[in-house]
C-alpha cells in the first residue's frame, strides 16, 4: 500500500501542461457488469449490460475525437476487466491531459430517465452518494484510505477544471441530445469518484442514461441516439478547450 500511494503522489504532481490527448474510460468491463436489465420486448429476454452499452459509447465518443485529431486513447477496446488503479496508470501513461469516463445510470424508481454530469468535488449530499458507492464497488478497505488521502490533493489540483469541462459537456448534452429526444436533464454534479480520483486529470463521469428504465434502454442502444450523444459530447470537450485557450488564467494545456 506504502509504494502505491507513493507512486500516487508523485504522478499528482507530474501532469504534462502542454500535451492535447484525451482519455476514454468506458466503466466496468469483464468480470464486472455495472447495471443490468433485461428486455421485456424480446422472447425470451436478453440481458442488457451497462458495460457493453458504456464501451458502445466510448467508441463512438473515442472515434469522433479522432477525426478532430486529437491524441485519445481508450482505457479498455473490448470487454475485459480493468482496475481502478490500472485505469489511472493509463492515465499516466498516456499523458492524458483530459479524462471522460463513461457510465451508464440505473435506478429503483420505476420510469427514472435523464443524463447527468459528475466532476470531482467534496459535496454531503445523500442521493450522490449513492450513486458514488456504485460507481466506486472497486475500492477495497486500503484503497478508501488511500482515496481520503488523495481528496484534499486531487480536488484542489483538478476542481477549477473539471467543473468547467463538465458545464461544457453538459450545455451541449442538454442543447443537442436532451431537446432533440426529450430526455431532461438530472444536472451537473459534484462527487468523489475513485477512479476520477486516480486519473488525476481535470475528468468528468457522464451518466448517459437510466438502463433500469425500458424507454430510455431501448433508446441507448440505438446507434442513431449513441452517435448523437458522442458527437455532443465531443462538442463540448472542444468548447471546454476553446475557453481554456482563452482563459487568461493559467492553461490547462
Amino acid at each position: 500500500m506504502h509504494n502505491f500511494l507513493l507512486f500516487i503522489l508523485l504522478i499528482v504532481f507530474s501532469i504534462d501542461s502542454q500535451a492535447l490527448t484525451i482519455l476514454i474510460d468506458p466503466g466496468h468491463g469483464g468480470e464486472e457488469d455495472g447495471a443490468i436489465a433485461q428486455t421485456v420486448t424480446e422472447n425470451p429476454p436478453r440481458v442488457i449490460k451497462e458495460k457493453d452499452l458504456a464501451l458502445e459509447f466510448s467508441k463512438r465518443i473515442y472515434s469522433y475525437l479522432q477525426k478532430k485529431n486529437y491524441s485519445v486513447y481508450l482505457t479498455r477496446s473490448l470487454d475485459r476487466t480493468v482496475t481502478l488503479p490500472e485505469r489511472a496508470a493509463i492515465a499516466e501513461k498516456t499523458k492524458a491531459d483530459l479524462f471522460i469516463s463513461v457510465h451508464i445510470n440505473s435506478s429503483p424508481e420505476p420510469g427514472a430517465v435523464g443524463f447527468e454530469t459528475y466532476y470531482l468535488d467534496n459535496h454531503d449530499d445523500v442521493a450522490i452518494k449513492k450513486v458514488e458507492k456504485t460507481e466506486n464497488i472497486q475500492t477495497t478497505a486500503d484503497n478508501v484510505i488511500v482515496q481520503q488521502i488523495l481528496i484534499d490533493l486531487v480536488v484542489e489540483q483538478t476542481v477549477k477544471k473539471s467543473k468547467p469541462l463538465a458545464m461544457n459537456i453538459h450545455t451541449i448534452l442538454k442543447k443537442n441530445v436532451g431537446r432533440k429526444y426529450g430526455i431532461p436533464s438530472r444536472g451537473i454534479k459534484p462527487g468523489l469518484f475513485f477512479v476520477l480520483a486516480l486519473s488525476k486529470r481535470p475528468g468528468v463521469l457522464l451518466e448517459v442514461g437510466f438502463i433500469s428504465t425500458q424507454k430510455e434502454r431501448a433508446r441507448m442502444m440505438n446507434p442513431k441516439f449513441q452517435d448523437d450523444y458522442a458527437k455532443a459530447v465531443v462538442i463540448g470537450i472542444e468548447n471546454y478547450i476553446k475557453s481554456q485557450k482563452k482563459s487568461p488564467q493559467k492553461r490547462a494545456f
